[in-house]
């Protein structure tokens, strides 16, 4: 976004590179085009985390996208596509 890498940082999401298993593979492919769809659907805010984090130990920003007071990860957690963030990641295989 605006050059800078962002992170989502209300949610916990399947890898992709490397994903760990093959169901992991299928739904980190699902989930990164429905975030894409959701991101290109219209105007969102990129607000800062609730809990103040401001960047990832690689440096790309943590936010949460936000649609008519709606989080867009919380779009994806309700679609199964996504974990709300807890402060760690679980496995998805």
């Amino acid at each position: 976004m605006n050059g800078e890498k962002i992170r989502v940082a209300d949610i916990d999401a399947p890898e992709t590179h490397p994903p760990r298993c093959a169901a992991e593979a299928d739904l980190g492919k699902r989930a990164t085009r429905r975030l894409a769809d959701l991101v290109n659907a219209g105007p969102f805010e990129a607000r800062l985390a609730s809990d103040g984090r401001d960047v990832d130990r690689y440096g790309r920003k943590l936010r949460v996208l936000v649609r008519d007071g709606q989080s867009l990860g919380g779009v994806m957690v309700g679609e199964g596509l996504a974990r709300s963030w807890t402060g760690r990641r679980e496995p998805w295989c």
